[in-house]
């Protein structure tokens, strides 16, 4: 047996994993949604596409460097001291939130989102914002 024997199973298995390679695209086929130049009927997006229905998670009690890492790619966001005194929220993992704007469980209509927050050693029940 010679080496070219030999290595015929292996060149084909190559040849045929190329092939296959080559014919798959990572380019989405969009061919059944783009309008064609006479208008037939295809796939085409709404002139008026439905709004995104967000619902407020309830974060209240929570951390708020927490809550913004998990909601950070959905939602527009602000922290907003709550005790009045106009603190800057540089770091919101000392931060805990008192409530929110729109409050837990209700339908977000605007943006940004309102987080009124306390330092974590502060009580929630001491300020306006926790009596909301």
């Amino acid at each position: 047996m010679t080496v070219t024997k030999l290595l015929r199973p292996a060149f084909a298995a190559a040849l045929l994993a190329s092939v296959t390679a080559c014919g798959a695209s990572s380019v989405p086929d969009v061919s059944g949604t783009t309008p064609t130049a006479s208008g037939s009927a295809g796939t085409r997006p709404s002139a008026d596409p439905a709004p995104v229905a967000l619902t407020m998670p309830d974060v209240i009690g929570g951390n708020a460097g927490r809550a913004y890492e998990q909601m950070s790619s959905e939602l527009d966001m602000t922290f907003k001291d709550a005790s009045g005194q106009g603190r800057p929220v540089d770091d919101p993992a000392a931060w805990k939130i008192c409530n929110s704007q729109p409050r837990p469980n209700q339908r977000i209509t605007e943006f940004p989102v309102v987080f009124n927050v306390l330092k974590v050693e502060e009580s929630c029940k001491d300020t306006d914002q926790g009596r909301l």
